[in-house]
């Protein structure tokens, strides 16, 4: 297997050299230089070319921020930001991941981690999952808002809807264009995972919130679910929705993770496949592995189920949706840019 070459930009002498060792002792990658800042960065892109860039988000001269928008433009490159857990680096974070980087790992104890070791092997595999990453989907101009009118009449909807997305992998991107594509009358709740840990949903659903037309906020437990809102699963617990005295509950599931993660995608769509007088469309978008194929596969047998993945030219790492694409238990195959007017068409059925 060829070497995977793999750029280190941070500020701290101390970080770029743990970061670079981490990084050597595998043997499928090789750190083919180290930059203190955005600046220094982008000439060693061009020079160096790269198959990977790690990231600092906070340095001195040109920001991690500025740097991957650069990056993006310029010379497109699969970049994992390496950020604090602050709330300000997770609001800069979350804003890296919607211009386009394709993960990031959070330092554990702040911009100068002397506990890295604790995300090594994280940071290895994030590194090896982002070279295989596609980076004309990061690269690619995102579609504008569109104007909206009126969706449907109340008295036209058969039954209660609910829309249940999941991502991983370049999902803030994915969540950001399909949600901001959704209408503000959008007759149903939708309910997303996006693989994300503790301290980091809460800013992308700000960020969101932001920018679509519909509300957008991070799930509360026990809050009952209304039409035209988008709940963020936390970071630390899977998310569930229940059906209690006839209204969608939003509800929390400490059990352990499914498949390293929490929240899982197949954990939300299991519990909606116990939900029965009700409509349900199911996304499943850009990610690495097979979370939620599992889940759909039961809400499938439940019936009154229609699924959505998202297509191989746009996805950013097809994993998921091919996984589910492969059980054979999705309806319709789109491109991100069409995933939104595909739920909106399926909800007026």
């Amino acid at each position: 297997m060829k070497a995977i070459k793999v750029l280190v930009v941070d500020d701290s002498a101390f970080m770029r050299k743990w970061i670079s060792d981490f990084l050597s002792e595998h043997p499928h990658l090789e750190v083919v230089g180290t930059a203190r800042n955005g600046r220094e960065a982008l000439e060693k892109i061009a020079a160096l070319r790269p198959d990977v860039v790690t990231l600092d988000v906070e340095m001195p001269v040109m920001n991690g921020l500025e740097t991957l928008q650069r990056i993006m433009r310029d010379h497109p490159v699969p970049v994992v930001m390496v950020s604090s857990t602050t709330t300000e680096g997770a609001e800069n974070t979350i804003a890296a991941m919607q211009c386009g980087a394709v993960d990031f790992v959070a330092k554990p104890s702040g911009p100068i981690s002397l506990d890295l070791y604790k995300v090594k092997d994280e940071l290895i595999g994030k590194v090896l999952h982002a070279s295989e990453a596609n980076v004309s989907a990061l690269a690619a101009p995102r579609r504008q808002r569109p104007s909206w009118r009126p969706s449907f009449k109340a008295a036209a909807r058969p039954q209660q809807s609910i829309v249940a997305i999941g991502t991983s992998t370049g999902g803030p991107r994915a969540l950001e264009t399909v949600l901001t594509q959704l209408p503000p009358d959008l007759a149903a709740p939708v309910v997303a995972v996006q693989h994300m840990p503790k301290g980091f949903t809460a800013s992308l659903a700000n960020r969101l919130d932001a920018l679509t037309a519909i509300t957008v906020k991070e799930a509360e437990d026990g809050e009952v679910l209304r039409n035209g809102t988008a709940y963020i699963a936390p970071g630390g617990v899977h998310l569930i929705v229940r059906e209690e005295g006839g209204a969608l509950t939003a509800r929390f599931d400490e059990s352990p993770p499914r498949a390293g993660h929490r929240p899982a995608v197949d954990v939300l769509f299991e519990s909606l496949a116990a939900i029965r007088r009700c409509r349900k469309i199911a996304v499943i978008m850009t990610g690495m592995g097979s979370d939620g194929t599992a889940g759909l596969k039961k809400l499938k047998e439940s019936g009154n189920t229609k699924a959505i993945a998202e297509a191989r030219e746009t996805a950013v790492v097809f994993g998921m949706p091919r996984a589910a694409i492969e059980a054979g238990v999705v309806d319709v195959i789109a491109p991100l840019d069409s995933i939104a007017a595909a739920i909106v068409q399926l909800i007026g059925e």
